[in-house]
């Protein structure tokens, strides 16, 4: 079956993409677990980010509170709770946390060592500069520490590719990605240190195309030991439990 647009009618008329994006990473642990070597375990990890917004308009002014040392207690008398003076700055900020739809893969054998994750693209990872650079710092932390990235973005409805952004971020380009990057892809990057040669970095790019299927990944474990991840079965078994057509 081919990719669908989950961001457009008539897919979208009648499930959210969410539910996709909340199927599909226990799917691809299921698809994992068969064929990752002894020692090795996956597990999916949604976490979806708390966003809040500042109204100004309810913004009020209170009294300041005088107390500038938190009182003691002197047997029988109240402790007023002590309030600290004013922040010196204030910034109207955007702290909220992104959305993460993800498989993590781990080395049991070492205290369950990270060596690979698989993210699932939304929505919010593309929407605003802020939200884009906090991806791709986060997976160019994860490079740094060795473990294997995976990025599978079926998001049409954002023409951002975080790939290219990563590059961009590494000083580096993809001649596979071309001027006009895809907005729709999967890719695995893992960073990898030749004997007496400089550390380089290696991906294996696949643009997407709605009404296709979808690529096979490679997802390193350590350098020498690869697993394959089918994304088209695990996204065909996805939407088959969620009856989307």
């Amino acid at each position: 079956m081919p990719l669908r647009d989950h961001f457009r009618p008539p897919v979208e008329a009648r499930h959210s993409w969410d539910e996709l994006h909340g199927m599909w990473p226990g799917e691809i642990v299921r698809q994992l677990f068969p064929i990752l070597p002894e020692g090795y375990v996956a597990a999916p990890r949604v976490h979806l980010g708390a966003a809040f917004e500042i109204d100004v308009s309810t913004f009020r002014e209170t009294e300041p509170v005088t107390q500038s040392q938190p009182p003691r207690d002197q047997g029988g008398v109240a402790v007023v709770p002590w309030a600290p003076p004013r922040p010196t700055f204030t910034l109207e900020a955007d702290l909220a946390e992104p959305d993460e739809y993800e498989v993590r893969v781990y080395d049991a054998r070492f205290e369950r060592r990270l060596v690979a994750a698989i993210e699932v693209v939304s929505p919010s990872n593309k929407d605003r500069p802020e939200s884009r650079r906090a991806f791709v710092a986060k997976a160019e932390a994860l490079l740094r520490r060795g473990v294997c990235i995976s990025m599978v973005d079926v998001v049409t409805i954002r023409r951002f590719n975080l790939y290219a952004d990563l590059l961009e971020s590494l000083d580096g380009s993809d001649p596979m990605v071309g001027e006009s990057p895809p907005a729709i892809y999967a890719v695995t990057a893992r960073g990898r240190r030749p004997t007496g040669g400089a550390p380089l970095l290696e991906t294996w790019f696949s643009p997407i195309e709605l009404g296709r299927p979808l690529p096979t990944l490679p997802i390193w474990l350590e350098d020498g030991l690869a697993v394959s991840l089918d994304l088209e079965a695990s996204y065909e078994e996805a939407c088959r439990l969620l009856r989307i057509a």
